[in-house]
C-alpha cells in the first residue's frame, strides 16, 4: 500500500517537473532531443528484435528440413507406419519458414516507410 502511493507521488512529482522544464527553452529542447533520440533507439531495437526472431524462426525452420529428410528416408525405406510422420515435419517446416520470412517482409516494410516518411519531412 506504501509503496504504491509512493511510486503515484513520484508519478505526480515527475509529471511537475517536466512541465515546469518544458516552459523554458533549454528544456523544451533536450526533451524534445531526448524524445528523438529514444525514438530511433525505439525504432533501432524493434528492427532488431524482428530480425532476431525472423533467424529463429528460419533456424527451427531448418531443424524441421533435417527431420523431414529423416523422415522421407524412413518412409522411403518402408520403415515408418505411414506419411504422418513426413506431413507434420513439412507442415512444421512451411510454417515456421513462413514466420521467419514474415518478419524479415515486416523489416523491410518498416524502413521503408521510415525513409519515406523522411523523404516527406525534408519536401516539407
Amino acid at each position: 500500500m506504501i509503496a504504491a502511493q509512493l511510486l503515484r507521488k513520484l508519478g505526480i512529482i515527475a509529471r511537475v517537473a517536466v512541465q515546469q522544464l518544458r516552459r523554458t527553452r533549454m528544456g523544451g529542447a533536450l526533451i524534445k532531443g531526448f524524445q528523438a533520440t529514444a525514438s530511433s533507439f525505439g525504432r533501432v531495437l524493434h528492427q532488431l528484435w524482428l530480425e532476431v526472431t525472423g533467424f529463429t524462426f528460419l533456424a527451427v525452420a531448418a531443424i524441421g528440413v533435417i527431420t523431414g529428410l529423416r523422415e522421407y528416408g524412413k518412409y522411403h525405406a518402408g520403415q515408418a507406419s505411414g506419411p504422418g510422420r513426413l506431413i507434420l515435419a513439412i507442415a512444421f517446416t512451411l510454417c515456421f519458414t513462413w514466420f521467419g520470412l514474415s518478419s524479415f517482409w515486416r523489416v523491410n516494410k518498416s524502413v521503408a516507410r521510415h525513409r519515406a516518411s523522411r523523404l516527406r519531412s525534408e519536401i516539407r
